[in-house]
């Protein structure tokens, strides 16, 4: 379908892509990942023709459609609907001719061809597509000028989808999707019958939708079998045996390079010295292991724990209009090592259900009770754009450290992620991924109890993505999540809350159970009933995962126990670490011969206690598994 020869781009003096070659078959579906920055999207420009590579070709099968979300739908009176069904140009040139054509013969003609790509069957595939998205029956029918820029996104993807071109190019879809539409994407791009690239950060989309990686690094491509993390598994064997192979390497060039400086002046071993610099010459050096550690995320823990529960809701309302709720009778409770993830689909309210936890929203009935000096931190992603753009990372930090020194405010800047390169830039200099970090750091910065995150991920990279998840576990506060990102959820989320049909409430399932929830009822336009069903029969299952939700609670000081016995153990594990270095020099014993001795004793002392911490933290490990 496509063949990558020997591309070079180059911008700004800049090179993205050099010599860099790919193959991708017949009905592929192949993830293209790389950090952010690498060049991906500008490959997509490079293969759809929007501009030319300085050497090499990328060339796709002759005849064959091309098809990418370029733009939002723009806002006309048009229906979703009638917009959807124009992406199919064939259908729509056929129809017009059907209209006017006076040959019997083409009349067959265009009937036939009519029939072959299904065109009588449009509509209800384009509606299914569009419900899949998230916009119902009613929705459908409305012009696309009563929609936002991101549900016009929504609109543009489900146009492409529904043409259905022989190669589908996607860049980062679900950023404008909702864990409900991103569901149903991974499912319908899994069953796409053609071929398909898709640049993603969604681990889970590109371990259950594709089956081929493709990975930009250092200027080239290369091509992986599987998914995501079948691709991360192979990437690290082979770096840890090109590491291998290196080391080798250099230690045998070093005995060939001794061996000649010792032998090369003498008659009888001058040749074999001259045998292995020659050998020496033609040794190709295997290039050391080249890879970015993505910089850690920090959240500050807080200074004092607050007394359950932090927040509780009693037969709660809340909404913008006086006597028009949007969410009520909401009876719930947040703890302060809650973990806690807002399910349901966008225009739902959860965003709505964010603004009245944080105290940006007030409530209409019921009440709502807040412990004394909570702190609340909240990120959303509009708040990138309140950034002052022309202060740098360490001008927005001064701001809250006024009678800090310079080297403080610096060392907490590190902190958010952001290098001594980064601190000093404008921040609207700054990439999508670097304001996020930035962002972050600065609404955690008091180390708040409650950490209210809204689509967090959209700007992060995958390595990123996961280095925001060891943050939030290594968080000691709540954590309150709305994500499209399943492995998120998955890797930080102890409980379930559903928005739907105007309230929130505990769902008892996990992720897979709302997966299979969403594709049953999102399959057909008509849903509602299947989704009020669903829902009824999480709302049964309440009273039987009640009591695991109560253990999950008291299992909270066993846990916490836990992590301090780790913290402990990488101490003295550190500790042993440096005086087994100071042990390791040879001239110690012999010049200081007491302080050998109380090293020795030390790192006894250190071990035994380190068996001590070890054997009490497996027996609360086996507590916890049980």
């Amino acid at each position: 379908m496509l063949h990558i020869n020997n591309l070079t781009y180059r911008i700004a003096g800049r090179t993205l892509l050099e010599y860099a070659t790919l193959v991708v078959p017949e009905g592929c579906k192949m993830g293209l990942v790389g950090r952010n920055g690498t060049g991906k999207s500008t490959l997509f420009k490079l293969l759809v023709g929007d501009i030319a590579p300085e050497s090499g070709t990328a060339t796709i099968r002759r005849g064959a459609r091309v098809g990418q979300v370029a733009q939002e739908a723009p806002a006309s009176e048009e229906s979703l609907l009638e917009f959807v069904l124009k992406a199919d140009l064939e259908r729509a040139r056929l129809l017009a001719e059907s209209e006017t054509a006076t040959d019997p013969e083409r009349i067959a003609e265009i009937q036939l061809r009519l029939a072959d790509i299904g065109a009588h069957s449009a509509e209800a595939r384009a509606a299914t597509i569009l419900h899949g998205l998230g916009f119902d029956a009613e929705a459908q029918a409305r012009p696309t000028a009563d929609f936002s820029g991101g549900w016009r996104m929504r609109v543009a993807l489900a146009a492409i989808l529904f043409s259905e071109p022989d190669l589908l190019l996607l860049d980062e879809p679900t950023n404008y999707l909702d864990l409900e539409g991103t569901l149903w994407l991974e499912n319908y791009i899994s069953r796409y019958p053609y071929t398909v690239m898709i640049i993603s950060h969604d681990r889970d989309l590109l371990n259950k939708a594709v089956d081929h990686i493709a990975h930009l690094d250092q200027l080239k491509l290369t091509a992986y079998r599987g998914g995501y993390d079948n691709f991360e598994r192979t990437r690290r064997e082979q770096l840890e045996l090109q590491q291998k192979m290196r080391t080798k390497q250099i230690e045998q060039r070093k005995h060939m390079e001794a061996f000649v400086e010792r032998f090369r002046y003498k008659a009888s071993k001058a040749k074999q010295a001259q045998s292995r610099l020659k050998a020496l010459e033609k040794m190709s050096p295997i290039a050391a292991v080249m890879e970015d550690h993505v910089k850690p995320i920090h959240f500050p823990n807080p200074e004092k724990g607050l007394a359950p529960p932090i927040i509780r809701l009693e037969k709660a309302s809340v909404g913008y209009e006086d006597s028009k709720p949007i969410l009520r009778n909401m009876n719930l409770r947040i703890d302060p090592d809650d973990r806690l993830a807002l399910l349901g689909a966008n225009g739902n309210g959860k965003s709505t259900f964010a603004k009245l936890i944080s105290d940006r929203l007030d409530v209409q009935d019921g009440t709502i009770f807040r412990a004394g000096k909570l702190k609340i931190a909240f990120f959303a992603q509009h708040q990138l754009d309140e950034l002052r753009p022309n202060d740098s990372a360490y001008d927005h930090v001064r701001t809250l450290m006024p009678d800090a020194t310079e080297p403080k405010v610096r060392a907490r800047v590190a902190q958010m992620g952001l290098g001594t390169e980064k601190m000093d830039i404008a921040a609207k200099s700054l990439s999508g991924g670097e304001k996020a970090r930035l962002l972050l750091g600065l609404a955690t910065f008091d180390g708040p109890h409650l950490l209210i995150l809204d689509e967090p991920t959209n700007h992060l990279d995958i390595d990123s993505r996961e280095a925001l998840v060891h943050a939030i576990n290594d968080y000691e506060g709540a954590v309150l999540l709305i994500s499209h990102d399943r492995h998120l959820l998955e890797a930080c989320v102890d409980r379930l809350w559903l928005v739907h049909d105007g309230t929130c409430k505990p769902y008892d399932g996990d992720l897979e159970d709302y997966r299979r929830l969403l594709l049953s009822s999102r399959n057909s336009p008509d849903s509602t009933q299947k989704e009020k069903a669903a829902a009824n029969e999480a709302n049964q299952a309440q009273e039987k995962r009640r009591s695991a939700a109560e253990k999950r609670k008291e299992q909270a000081p066993l846990r916490r126990k836990i992590q301090a016995a780790e913290r402990d153990m990488d101490k003295i594990r550190d500790r042993m670490s440096k005086i087994d270095d100071m042990l390791a020099d040879p001239d110690l014993f012999a010049k200081f011969p007491e302080k050998g001795a109380k090293l020795s004793k030390d790192r006894s002392d250190l071990a035994t206690l380190l068996d001590k911490l070890e054997e009490k933290w497996l027996e609360m490990s086996e507590e916890i598994e049980e």
